[in-house]
């Protein structure tokens, strides 16, 4: 639940109420109404309005900053990474980071002779 006065951005419109998307405004009251799909009452300066909004039609400036800065940076990783042909960085960025999992080796297992197969079969086929 945000704060009240916390600074937000429209990032939707689901009920389509001419929110204008994009803009910034500010968390002035809950909506407390169990029936009510709302669950904030919104401040927009620019618009000199008040919207009733869902809380999934808006976010937190700063989290939107955060998810920009990281794409940016993403981005910038991977034309280092290009310019310097650094393969090892470009597919760790590219894999957000995770170590890439070595397939296990199947060497280890035994060629089954043809009956030793159809056994395994008709068990499994009993079960």
């Amino acid at each position: 639940m945000l704060k009240l006065g916390e600074r937000i951005i429209i990032v939707d419109d689901r009920f389509e109420q001419n929110l204008p998307l994009g803009e910034y405004g500010y968390i002035i009251a809950y909506d407390r109404n169990n029936d009510s799909a709302f669950d904030y009452v919104i401040r927009v300066p620019k618009a000199n309005r008040q919207f009733y909004v869902p809380c999934e039609d808006i976010e937190l400036e700063e989290t939107l900053i955060e998810i920009e800065a990281a794409r940016i940076e993403k981005e910038a990783l991977i034309d280092f990474a290009l310019v310097t042909r650094n393969e090892e960085l470009f597919k760790r960025v590219m894999n957000g980071g995770q170590q890439e999992e070595q397939p296990a080796e199947e060497t280890n297992k035994e060629v089954l002779s043809r009956e030793e197969f159809i056994r395994q079969v008709n068990l499994k086929a009993w079960i």
